[in-house]
């Protein structure tokens, strides 16, 4: 049986949102229509806009509903009244390349050796400048280090800004909540806490108008056209409730085998599912092929769209050397992570790690 230690790309699919999807694969009706069945449909829409928006605190009607996180931190960026963007050297790209491509002036927070985003530039970028969107993300993907996101909220504030984060890493296994983060736009994703693929949401403060990415018909309060994914939409009110596991011993057991590795933003507060290291000496992508040999499923955190291992912005921002940088692996626990799948790790790591010192020896 294989061990799956990659839930920062996707988790599978928990059994709350597989049952809640085949429920509403008995619904026919488009939620658009006036009739018995489409009223069926939009009753199941709009009881997952509440699920979704009870889990972070906010009110339905603030729920956008999207095809996924990409989508909604595309509308966040483009869809903004502002003038120019401030975005963190170490966000997902689906922001850095939505910033490249809103047409603004785009300017870059820096992290510091830890990935933590330096609020005193912070308040140096906006005290320059025009009205701007500040976008930060909660936890990064690839080290899940957790960034400052309300103590940047309220430096926006007080310059006029909007801030804008990406929570999808955080929703499922550490507390999100709009209203104590004090964002004015939250994008979320139903696939990362074990909900299904294709189905995200951007949380907008109440008041906030936005220009629409995708015109037509007037779904989701003319926000965001097009017929909503009803059975992923289900998937993800059932997974939004879920609990939040206790994952932070398991990362712990993990951590505490990993012999001569450099833990990236190990200094740093993380999420409990996260590990990012390195051992020098070793590379990346002959290491995801070892560990995927030995029935273990891991990623690299510069794994990119195109399935081979590149160069990554985060540990470049965060100034890691290229020797560690080409060896970094990504380790992300989930909702169906065992005592036993950390132990299988372990030994894999340990085998791996002395079949390069016997080579390094020969």
């Amino acid at each position: 049986m294989r061990v799956y230690l990659d839930h920062n790309a996707t988790a599978p699919l928990r059994p709350e949102a597989k049952a809640a999807m085949m429920t509403a694969m008995a619904v026919s009706g488009n939620a658009s229509s006036v009739h018995g069945e489409g009223r069926a449909a939009r009753q199941l829409v709009e009881e997952a806009r509440e699920q979704v928006a009870r889990a972070v605190g906010v009110i339905a009607p603030m729920v956008v509903f999207t095809s996924g996180g990409s989508e909604a931190n595309n509308l966040a960026l483009k869809g903004a009244p502002v003038e120019r963007l401030i975005v963190s050297a170490v966000e997902h790209p689906s922001v850095l390349e939505a910033a490249r491509a809103s047409g603004r002036p785009v300017e870059v927070l820096p992290v510091d050796g830890q990935g933590v985003a330096d609020l005193a530039a912070l308040e140096r970028l906006l005290a320059n400048g025009p009205r701007a969107l500040v976008s930060l993300m909660l936890a990064n993907n690839e080290t899940g280090v957790i960034q400052p996101v309300a103590e940047a909220a309220r430096l926006a504030q007080a310059h006029g800004a909007l801030m804008h984060c990406d929570a999808v890493q955080g929703l499922g296994r550490i507390p999100v909540n709009f209203a104590l983060l004090g964002v004015d736009m939250m994008t979320l994703s139903a696939h990362k806490p074990g909900g299904p693929l294709g189905a995200g949401a951007l949380i907008v403060r109440d008041g906030l108008a936005l220009t629409p990415l995708i015109h037509g018909g007037g779904q989701e309060l003319r926000r965001r056209a097009g017929t909503e994914n009803l059975i992923a939409l289900a998937g993800f009110g059932a997974v939004a409730q879920a609990r939040l596991a206790d994952l932070a011993p398991l990362r712990a057991q993990l951590e505490a085998a990993l012999d001569d590795a450099v833990i990236l933003g190990g200094s740093a507060p993380r999420l409990p599912n996260t590990v990012c290291f390195a051992r020098p000496g070793l590379n990346a992508e002959t290491l995801l092929m070892a560990f995927d040999l030995e029935g273990i499923a891991v990623s690299s955190g510069s794994a990119c769209s195109s399935g081979k291992v590149a160069k990554s912005h985060v540990l470049a921002a965060m100034g890691a050397s290229p020797e560690i940088s080409r060896a970094a692996i990504r380790v992300s626990l989930g909702w169906d992570t065992t005592t036993d799948h950390i132990n299988r790790f372990t030994a894999a790591w340990r085998k791996i790690v002395a079949r390069h010192k016997a080579r390094a020896a020969a």
